[in-house]
């Protein structure tokens, strides 16, 4: 389930429903419970033994312990709040140049290491259909190390009276300002990871993630008409610090919209949503027509993640993910002849180590150290998304880092990193690169969009649209999506704003795999301009 899909049906009151949680019911008080690096410890070195008196060449064991809290409100009532738990251990192995999974929730020295036997007797029943043996990039043993979310406030630790009053403000203040309709959430996550492997890796993570989303509507009572403004914020890697606004944090952009960085003044957000999707409302329709485009990076994360971070996963432009949304355009052949993905003022990049973003952590689920690397410099190809049994592919001689699964029970595969758009080298604001657009439209926050399955033609919408005529934004205008072929997008991309702009969207939900798994990733960018982009009119094409 993705991020736009969860937002629709929250609209309707029911999206406490439909949360991809897993495990079982808890109270809030457990949320704050650990379990000791030393039982641990313990635990993994019973898989790791068995796994190899069982004949594996490798193992590796997850320890997990995944929390997640949902307070979901709507108006002046809570509709629900959601505690879970889940805990286990998965143990993966090669035997036979194969690998094999297997998973137990009885966290006992005695029932991971018949989980570690099961994964090597799998591993070589499997490898009676393996063509080539399980290549692995070396990695070198960590040791024992560990690893947090640089948090301030444990957001698990903070009363659910706080956090359903603090909704219930952002309810009432939006209607106080005009909506129709409000609803507001809080997504609260605490990955508790433990990897050991047979490399001399033993590493204790603490992962904290956040995410306050909000639905505002605004209905014309004669016409039945109703425009529809969601929250600007950002899901980010902190703890309930980031639900306490820093005035420095807040941005104003060209046309009158604010958005925030590094933290989120929820209540004021609330109240400008009301107005603005009043606003659209009374807004004039944009004219099809080609444009010249702004696009604000509480917009372009979308557009970075489906257009650049999903094609640029090794496993689609391989044909592994064909059956889940896709392989990818950018195949191998373009790689090797550095492709031309984009202008000389595109460079993109992909990391798990900027902090506050969804996607960092201390060490991947291969116990790999994360990094950041080049996947379009300059505007050529240079690079992919890979993780240990992919290295060999690209003559890498180290993984990059971005392996993960969602759970102990999940086998850790192939997923996004953060992916990123550098910051242009010139000094260049917002405001500054209004001036010279004759023709062209400012978005501002995501909307709806559609992609092929090759990452290769799209479509876009958002939150906010404004004209530019003439070197300026003259009104709110409506009904704007932009249709792109990925490559002709970005060789379009001619000045990215600078350093200072530079903000981080992202992607809560990711889903992909089979059986289904979902990741949270972060996109940062700086506000981008793309000349002579095709915009449609939204209300026409639905008829």
């Amino acid at each position: 389930m993705d991020r736009r899909d969860f937002l629709q049906f929250a609209g309707a009151g029911v999206g406490a429903l439909l949360l991809p949680v897993y495990g079982r019911a808890i109270a809030a008080e457990e949320l704050l419970s650990s379990v000791d690096v030393a039982s641990k410890k313990k635990l993994a070195d019973a898989a790791l033994e068995a796994a190899r008196s069982s004949g594996a060449s490798y193992c590796d064991v997850r320890i997990g312990r995944y929390l997640n809290q949902f307070v979901v409100t709507r108006e002046d009532r809570v509709e629900n709040v959601v505690n879970t738990e889940s805990a286990g251990v998965g143990v993966r192995v090669i035997a036979n140049g194969t690998w094999g999974f297997a998973a137990t929730s009885i966290a006992t020295p005695e029932s991971v290491a018949k989980a570690a036997r099961q994964a090597v007797s799998i591993a070589k029943a499997n490898s009676r259909l393996q063509a080539k043996p399980v290549e692995l990039a070396p990695v070198k043993g960590a040791g024992e190390v560990s690893w947090k979310t640089p948090i301030v406030r444990n957001a698990m630790a903070v009363p659910i009276k706080e956090k359903v009053e603090l909704l219930l403000s952002v309810n009432a203040a939006a209607m106080k300002a005009g909506a129709s309709f409000v609803n507001s959430t809080l997504f609260l996550v605490n990955e508790q990871k433990y990897f050991a492997s047979t490399d001399g890796s033993y590493i204790d993570q603490d992962v904290h993630r956040i995410w306050a989303p909000m639905t505002v509507t605004a209905v014309d009572k004669a016409s039945g008409k109703f425009r529809v403004r969601q929250g600007l914020s950002d899901p980010r890697g902190m703890g309930y610090e980031y639900l306490e606004p820093k005035a420095a944090d807040k941005v104003e952009l060209p046309g009158g919209a604010v958005v925030y960085n590094n933290s989120y003044d929820m209540v004021a957000d609330a109240v400008a949503a009301a107005k603005q999707a009043q606003e659209k409302l009374k807004a004039r329709s944009v004219k099809p027509g080609k444009y010249d485009l702004m696009l604000d990076p509480s917009h372009l994360w979308l557009t970075i993640h489906e257009s650049v971070g999903h094609p640029l996963e090794l496993d689609r432009v391989l044909g592994y993910e064909a059956n889940y949304a896709g392989t990818s355009f950018a195949t191998l052949d373009k790689w090797k002849e550095k492709f031309q993905y984009g202008s000389d003022k595109v460079t993109l990049f992909a990391d798990k180590i900027q902090p506050t973003s969804l996607g960092a952590v201390g060490y991947d689920d291969e116990g790999v150290k994360t990094q950041r690397w080049d996947l379009v410099s300059k505007g050529k190809l240079v690079n992919y998304q890979v993780i240990r049994d992919q290295a060999h592919i690209l003559g890498l001689k180290e993984s990059q880092g971005c392996c993960y699964a969602d759970s102990w029970s999940s086998v850790q595969f192939q997923r996004m990193a953060n992916v990123s758009l550098a910051a242009g080298e010139a000094k260049l604001s917002p405001a500054d690169m209004i001036k010279d657009i004759e023709n062209g439209i400012y978005i501002v926050g995501d909307g709806s969009f559609s992609i092929d399955q090759q990452r290769y033609n799209a479509q876009f919408g958002g939150q906010l649209f404004y004209e530019i005529k003439n070197g300026k934004v003259t009104e709110m205008i409506e009904d704007v999506a932009y249709q792109i072929r990925t490559p002709e997008f970005w060789n379009a991309c001619v000045a990215v704003c600078d350093q200072s702009d530079y903000r981080l969207g992202g992607s809560f939900f990711d889903g992909k795999g089979q059986p289904g798994q979902v990741s949270a990733v972060s996109h940062g960018s700086s506000t981008a301009r793309f000349n002579g982009i095709n915009v449609i009119n939204t209300a026409r094409s639905l008829g």
